[in-house]
């Protein structure tokens, strides 16, 4: 067993090998290398083939066209076209509201509060204690002048699945765009664009076990076109300029196809072992769960050690790699504000763990885990508390 055991999955994946083999076949002279826009010779049009061949294979896990997939650097540019372009392209227009979660990404947050600087207003739902977001919050702030709702399809902190169905439709009955984050949810839960009304979604590749720095954005056919963010070329139906990297959307493509092929029976092993995971840690005294357990990320757990200082907890468990919330904004010293958006005091928020498990998982690392965070756990509470309000 490879130390320290790796249980941070929701923040990043490693890439499938499969999917390394894929891309380093578009990396040499003797492969796919060139410029998918070059289109006088042959290295073009493979390279080209194989950016379609791909599209494919993303459209596909989602039930859409691929003239709806349009390529990015990953899921946080995919939220900036679809908040901030959405926003600059109806300047103009009647509507005037945008609908998020207090519990968003902050790749959605941020674009929210810059909307609101050129006269949006943003209602920020707040979820309930099991961190949904029910349909009749959004049917409570809604009106005929909103012009988007941006909802995450999946939590990235707590792991909870919102009926974005549900609330899409809610959104269209009222005539407003609807936005969706599916970083998380994307090859772990079932999104058909042909039964979930949506408008826009924001995919990427290294949380399916692909690689960083790539992602797609879907648009449906008919939806308004959002601003570009990045121009010139006019690459992406004019969306995303740049040239396209040939070698990562191959390997997201190949992500994609193998998470479709498997996801039923992998997500059946990962749930098992985060089951097992979960009712260790819950039988500790004072731990309790984040989120609901009922619409929940098949590897997501995050847990309240209450009474310890999680950061002091986490820096202890020296052998198991977990986090006390999203990665991008772990640095920060402040509660996760997602935690604190579900009711949980500061004491709390700062005593909670993130742990998240995946494809290459065992249970002998799941057992390992449970021993090591037990054992330091009852020695931290014997200790005293070790965090102070």
């Amino acid at each position: 067993m490879k130390l320290p055991v790796y249980l941070d999955y929701a923040a990043t994946t490693p890439v499938d090998p499969r999917v390394a083999k894929k891309m380093a076949e578009c990396l040499c002279l003797e492969g796919t290398f060139g410029n998918p826009a070059s289109k006088s010779h042959i290295y073009g049009w493979q390279a080209a083939e194989a950016v379609d061949i791909a599209r494919g294979q993303i459209a596909d896990l989602i039930g859409a066209d691929t003239r709806e997939i349009v390529f990015t650097s990953g899921a946080t540019e995919c939220d900036n076209l679809a908040v901030t372009g959405v926003a600059l392209a109806s300047l103009g227009g009647s509507r005037k509201k945008i609908i998020t979660s207090a519990i968003e990404h902050k790749a959605v947050l941020d674009p929210c509060h810059y909307a609101e600087t050129l006269g949006y207003e943003v209602v920020y739902l707040k979820p309930d204690a099991d961190g949904l977001v029910t349909p009749e919050m959004l049917e409570e702030a809604i009106d005929d002048n909103t012009l988007l709702v941006s909802l995450m399809h999946a939590n990235n902190e707590i792991g909870v699945v919102q009926d974005i169905g549900r609330l899409a439709e809610i959104a269209k009955s009222h005539g407003a765009l609807f936005h969706s984050d599916c970083a998380q949810s994307a090859g772990k839960v079932r999104i058909d664009v042909n039964t979930m009304p949506v408008d826009y979604l924001s995919l990427c590749a290294h949380k399916v076990y692909g690689p960083k720095g790539i992602g797609a954005f879907y648009v449906r056919k008919g939806a308004p076109r959002p601003n570009p963010v990045i121009r010139g070329g006019g690459h992406e139906m004019g969306m995303r300029s740049g040239t396209l990297a040939t070698h990562q959307i191959v390997g997201m493509g190949e992500a994609f196809a193998l998470a479709k092929a498997e996801m039923k029976q992998e997500n059946k092993r990962i749930e098992g072992l985060r089951n097992r995971l979960a009712e260790a840690l819950l039988s500790l005294p004072e731990t309790s769960v984040n989120g609901t357990m009922n619409s929940r990320l098949p590897g997501n757990l995050n847990v309240t050690f209450r009474g310890i200082n999680g950061e002091n907890f986490m820096l202890a468990l020296r052998n198991i790699a977990v986090s006390t919330g999203s990665a991008c904004t772990s640095a920060s010293l402040n509660p996760s504000y997602v935690l604190k958006a579900l009711g949980l005091s500061d004491a709390d928020a700062h005593s909670s763990i993130r742990f998240s498990l995946g494809r290459f998982t065992t249970e002998e690392e799941i057992d390992y885990a449970i021993g090591v965070i037990s054992e330091e756990y009852q020695k931290q509470r014997k200790l005293g508390s070790l965090w102070k309000v």
